[in-house]
């Protein structure tokens, strides 16, 4: 793979190579991406999703549209920082081709303020909830009328793959979604591969699959203009991934990290003293006492400590790249870049903390279990009507619920996993807030 060709312009529907030196120098190609991610509805109804913890009533704890403002934030610093090492030792790509250092930054940004794009409400517990729909819920039912690679995209239902679909879906009037350069969602996509094979090899970029069936044509045109390393074929084809996937990857492990552990912090659930020393510990060779003791606010304390530790894990982040920069250009490399952090033992240290004091806490537990409950109920109701309206025999209860719905019926569906797919979608696309007033209506709660 080469940096010329990775560095493509070109969008969905495009005939023609954009280059970067006809670019308008105000109005770059990757700088619209960041705008077009930013200015888009499902981006806004990030603002009540849940982070870490669910139905929060802490107005400070991360929802998903802060967490990925911030980490879009890391990403451009990691981007930039890395794109100037990159045209030092490649200078043609400046001089020949006319890329500059904020080129990386702006890709990395984008990618990574869309993110999270497609995941389902109530965190990461969403994703198993419409897995277990399928797998051992209501939903099960229809395994016999669905492709082993249908059934597994259900059962391990995806948000990464969900949030590529979402980026690219063509509505009426609206050919290609948001149209992002192929740089950008190349950036975006750290899992290239469809459901199947589950976890072929142990490269990080085959852990999980970050692409729906439907979506495999299209990526593989994106793949050919970008130059990206092929492997496997047809349904079980598989990519390498994007190099600056990593770059999108490391500023959320960047983040996650550490915001969540602040959040941890500012909730109570971590002590601020035993927090501030594991902190401490991550920016011991930076980190200015004087200044640091001159701040009598635990809370400033904490700041300077964050700002510190996501500033050094950044740079350590470049260094990782760079080092393996050859690798990874090679579709080799299978590592994330913080598991080959030199601050790896402090960074377990930190997440082994939020893991027992944060994630598996009474009341994130709780309202996980409230959170399955709801999107389970709502699957249940709309799978229901709209395989009724899609074979044409909606009851009348089936023609309520759809009503209440607005858009969750996709009329282009041509196949049963079509339907299914398309309901997964719309009850990924809820905010964790009109999940729950869905539910309250389904039930009879509350007037319709």
């Amino acid at each position: 793979m080469d940096w010329v060709r990775l560095l493509s312009l070109n969008r969905q529907g495009d005939t023609a190579q954009r280059l970067r030196k006809d670019q308008d120098p105000t109005r770059l190609g990757f700088e619209v991406d960041y705008d077009r991610v930013i200015f888009s509805a499902p981006f806004r109804s990030l603002q009540d999703k849940t982070q870490v913890i669910p139905l929060s009533d802490t107005d400070f704890v991360h929802t998903r549209l802060t967490h990925s403002l911030e980490v879009s934030v890391v990403g451009r610093s990691l981007g930039r920082l890395v794109g100037q090492q990159i045209l030092e030792k490649h200078p043609e790509l400046h001089t020949l081709h006319g890329y500059e250092a904020h080129d990386f930054g702006a890709i990395v940004a984008a990618a990574a303020c869309a993110h999270d794009i497609g995941n389902p409400p109530f965190g990461h517990s969403g994703e198993k909830a419409i897995g277990a729909f399928f797998s051992h819920g209501p939903g099960a039912v229809y395994k016999d009328q669905l492709t082993d690679l249908q059934y597994q995209e259900l059962i391990d239902f995806e948000g990464n793959a969900n949030g590529f679909r979402l980026l690219n879906a063509s509505r009426p009037g609206v050919p290609g979604g948001l149209r992002l350069s192929y740089a950008t969602l190349g950036a975006f996509t750290k899992y290239p591969k469809a459901a199947l094979p589950k976890k072929p090899t142990a490269l990080v970029s085959d852990k999980k699959y970050g692409l729906f069936s439907q979506d495999l044509a299209l990526y593989r045109v994106m793949a050919e203009n970008m130059g990206l390393k092929s492997m496997g074929k047809g349904d079980q084809t598989r990519y390498a991934r994007h190099p600056l996937a990593f770059l999108v990857e490391a500023a959320d492990d960047i983040c996650y990290t550490i915001i969540d552990f602040e959040d941890g912090i500012h909730l109570g659930l971590i002590a601020e003293d035993y927090a501030l020393e594991y902190l401490i510990k991550l920016v011991k060779d930076s980190i200015q006492t004087e200044k640091y003791h001159s701040m009598s606010l635990a809370s400033d304390r904490l700041s300077y400590l964050r700002a510190l530790a996501i500033n050094t894990l950044i740079g350590d982040a470049a260094r990782v790249f760079m080092q393996h920069e050859q690798e990874i250009l090679q579709g080799t490399w299978g590592y994330a870049l913080l598991d080959k952090s030199q601050y790896t033992a402090q960074i377990k240290d930190i997440i082994d903390l939020s893991v027992k004091q944060v994630y598996q806490c009474a009341d994130v537990v709780q309202k996980e279990i409230s959170g399955y409950r709801i999107i389970s109920d709502l699957l249940e109701v709309l799978v229901q009507a709209s395989l009724g309206q899609w074979n044409g025999q909606p009851s009348p209860y089936d023609k309520l619920v759809l009503r209440m719905m607005p858009g969750a019926f996709d009329a282009q569906a041509d196949s049963v996993y079509g339907v299914l797919l398309g309901c997964c979608a719309y009850v990924a696309s809820l905010s964790d807030g009109r999940a729950l007033h869905l539910h309250q209506r389904i039930q009879g709660k509350i007037k319709v």
